[in-house]
């Protein structure tokens, strides 16, 4: 038995473009498949998003770009992070599609000029008349999940930018500003975090209709009743008041199931259960009612465990927590569904 099983709907997949779509009203879906495709494997993601009318691929690096070529031969690939001068050569041959932020424009590749308007990132401060080689112009939104007024302000200064170059593809929306700003729309809009059906706004993703394609599950290894005064884990950080049962689950930290996750909920035969004690690398503890067998399932993540609730709990965003969770073979059984 694997310790932990992950599995990926690819029809969630596929039910997240075509919303995206709909939301965007005429505009393109690019998938952003960059870091594995936020954990839950770029090549699975990319073809699903594809074959649902997403028209491009967005990574962060070259070699990202590289890897997916090697599966999807013709397919527009941009890459939206800086590359090497070596690595300018590559994309060429590749056919890739380059992100530049400044003046200097390689020739022979295809490019997409950054234009900065407030994220205070990557990006020229000032547009110029493009090269020849420029068939896009683009931004990004900074606060598009959060603060309504700046992301409104940082359209507006895009559209005046951009004004003179309609006949570029103008692109500055992500997923926040896909499903929320019909004006961020122009003429694609780069999504990662919504194709995956988690929620670019902390909430919970049917808000928005999407479905979440990740679903991550474990098992209970051992219950065992801890006496008042006992405890469990690193640091004795639950000390049982009274009788406790307790189940162990295989899963920690090193599995993406990280130590800040104390107290959060998870399912144990379908029931919300309270994580207890400190994450461990390779183990985590549950609060439960009464001994259960070795084996009962437990739920992470998926159906009633929102990981938008393990990231409040931890203070941070889905973003992180998804490309956290290691699927690496040695770790936990990968299985693709198409449901």
């Amino acid at each position: 038995m694997h310790r932990s099983e992950i599995t990926i709907d690819l029809g969630a997949v596929r039910h997240n473009v075509r919303r995206l779509l709909a939301a965007l009203r005429g505009a393109q879906v690019w998938a952003v498949v960059k870091a594995d495709g936020y954990g839950h494997g770029a090549g699975d993601i990319a073809g699903a998003a594809l074959g649902a009318g997403a028209t491009a691929l967005c990574v962060a690096t070259v070699p990202e770009g590289l890897a997916l070529r090697r599966e999807f031969r013709t397919e527009r690939i941009i890459v939206m992070g800086p590359a090497l001068n070596r690595e300018i050569a590559q994309a060429r041959d590749a056919h890739l599609e380059l992100v530049v932020s400044s003046e200097e424009i390689p020739s022979g590749v295809r490019v997409h000029l950054k234009v900065d308007t407030g994220m205070g990132r990557w990006g020229v401060s000032e547009l110029m008349t493009p090269a020849l080689e420029v068939v896009g112009l683009m931004s990004h939104l900074a606060t598009a999940d959060t603060d309504a007024g700046y992301a409104d302000w940082q359209i507006e200064r895009f559209r005046t930018a951009t004004a003179p170059y309609t006949h570029l593809e103008r692109h500055i929306a992500n997923s926040a500003a896909a499903l929320r700003y019909p004006a961020a729309a122009f003429d694609a809009a780069r999504c990662g975090i919504a194709v995956l059906g988690l929620s670019p706004f902390g909430g919970d993703p049917a808000d928005d209709g999407l479905r979440p394609v990740l679903r991550w599950t474990s098992y209970v290894a051992l219950s065992r009743l801890l006496r008042p005064g006992q405890s469990t884990g690193y640091g004795r950080r639950f000390v049982a008041e009274g009788d406790t049962w307790i189940g162990i689950v295989p899963v920690g930290y090193a599995d993406g199931f990280r130590r800040d996750l104390t107290g959060t909920t998870v399912l144990v035969d379908g029931e919300p259960k309270r994580v207890l004690g400190t994450v461990s690398m390779d183990a985590l503890a549950v609060e439960l009612d009464r001994a259960v067998p070795e084996g009962t399932p437990v739920v992470l993540v998926g159906t009633g465990v929102l990981l938008e609730e393990h990231a409040r709990v931890a203070g941070t965003i889905t973003y992180e927590l998804a490309t956290g969770i290691d699927s690496s073979p040695t770790r936990a059984r990968r299985v693709v569904v198409d449901a």
